[in-house]
């Protein structure tokens, strides 16, 4: 089984905040909740919303404790998971045939199908984790002999000024002036 593990993805990347006043929205053409099992099963073009993250799938299951929501599964052809470009993060467009967000453990779990895109970095894989606390990014092939190995495609870091300055370009910069 191929492992990668990875600690440079460019910025956090959120998930839900159950510590946040931000209220968590959730649309779907049927609702079930089973509340002595703690337990609410939405199916059909369900839709979380909290600020700026959001979860689209065929069918979701929440569940909480005594401490409030606790964990998030979703699966869909694909789930989709998307964070809005804030000013601490760039975008992020994730997909995989379930997700599931674990809020103890602060960590997203992309099973099957795995694709993660964020400021040009790739991250593809049968299952891929990312533990929101520390930023790091484990990818993994699947069991079978068939499976695809994983694939990281990181992006170089790009300099805050790429754009070139004609006063030194020649040498002739205030320095180089008397």
């Amino acid at each position: 089984m191929a492992l990668l593990v990875v600690v440079l993805w460019s910025s956090g990347l959120s998930a839900f905040d159950m510590n946040s006043d931000a209220p968590i929205s959730v649309n779907a053409d049927h609702a079930r909740l089973d509340d002595m099992a703690g337990r609410a099963t939405y199916t059909g073009n369900v839709v979380i919303v909290q600020a700026e993250t959001s979860l689209r799938a065929d069918r979701v299951e929440l569940y909480r404790d005594a401490e409030g929501l606790s964990r998030i599964l979703a699966f869909g052809d694909p789930a989709v998971y998307e964070q809005a470009e804030t000013s601490e993060s760039p975008e992020t467009d994730a997909r995989a045939d379930e997700i599931e967000f674990d809020a103890a453990s602060h960590l997203l779990t992309f099973r099957e199908n795995a694709v993660i895109r964020q400021a040009g970095d790739i991250f593809r894989g049968d299952l891929v984790r990312y533990q929101t606390e520390n930023r790091v990014v484990t990818a993994e092939r699947g069991s079978s002999d068939d499976s695809a190995q994983v694939e990281m495609i990181i992006q170089p870091r790009r300099q805050q000024n790429s754009g070139s300055n004609p006063a030194t370009e020649d040498g002739n910069g205030p320095a180089d002036r008397n």
